[in-house]
């Protein structure tokens, strides 16, 4: 089965996650799908709400987004999207070949600071307030500590886990949890990120960035997606991802994001901030 118009894909995890990521997994699925895809990305936040969803107004297809946001579009009346069983494995030997990740909290290697508790009166940067490893892993970890919500002197969105690095590593801010697959490409590519940071705490696991389709999209296409994506790792694709550390895509479950602490806790609060 064909769809009539272009495939549209959405992420939400770019520039952080290469947008050369997400066009070669675009351009793998027209290909096998015979369509043309449009890629969109939305580099602003790291995945939609309720009020602001692509997928309800039948403007994206298949999307990439950070889990809270996941939570969010399918706890209302008929859901506008679905989850993809399938999501990618990193190279990153934690993982232990499952679809997870880290979020790693990074200072400059010549500051003082070798634990998060001498992150208190310290500022601190993060993506933006959707973002699971960025912000919500935070706020996890602030819950454990005394005076959570007066633990840092000043906090500041960057916008990406990319202008996040670049803060602390300038030393403009002194800290910042950073998706850890962002972090373990950026250190591959920039010698400045080996030698000028250092992570003192790592959280997690968490299950990995959800990929999500439109619950309206026939049913073959959907199944087609799934298996298409799953086969990414062996097809002649591949060659074009030889220079990020992705592995395969793995079968992954709802369930997987519900027993999250972390992400149920991050769809919580958002929802909260959103009510009128």
């Amino acid at each position: 089965m064909t769809l009539r118009e272009p495939l549209r894909v959405i992420t939400y995890l770019a520039p952080s996650i290469p947008e050369r990521f997400f066009r070669v997994i675009a351009d793998h699925l027209g290909e096998l799908l015979g369509n043309e895809v449009e890629l969109i990305v939305e580099g602003r936040r790291s995945g939609p709400l309720p009020g602001d969803d692509p997928f309800e107004h039948d403007e994206a297809d298949l999307g990439f987004m950070c889990a809270p946001s996941l939570l969010l579009l399918r706890a209302v009346d008929n859901p506008s999207v679905e989850l993809l069983p399938v999501a990618p494995v990193w190279a990153d030997e934690r993982t232990g070949g499952r679809p997870v990740y880290f979020s790693d909290v990074v200072v400059r290697a010549d500051s003082n600071i070798d634990s998060f508790e001498g992150l208190r009166g310290r500022t601190w940067t993060y993506n933006d307030d959707r973002s699971l490893s960025g912000w919500h892993s935070a706020l996890q970890r602030l819950r454990e500590v005394p005076a959570g919500s007066e633990f840092f002197a000043k906090t500041v969105a960057s916008g990406s886990h990319l202008e996040s690095l670049r803060l602390v590593a300038e030393g403009a801010i002194d800290a910042a949890a950073i998706d850890s697959n962002v972090l373990i490409m950026e250190r591959a590519q920039y010698q400045e990120h080996r030698t000028r940071l250092s992570v003192i705490e790592s959280w997690g696991p968490f299950p990995i960035q959800p990929a999500v389709v439109r619950a309206s999209l026939h049913y073959e296409i959907k199944t087609q997606i799934a298996e298409h994506l799953s086969d990414l790792h062996t097809s002649v694709a591949a060659a074009a991802l030889d220079w990020i550390p992705f592995e395969r895509f793995a079968p992954i479950t709802y369930d997987d994001y519900l027993s999250s602490s972390a992400v149920v806790e991050g769809a919580r609060m958002m929802s909260e901030n959103t009510r009128p």
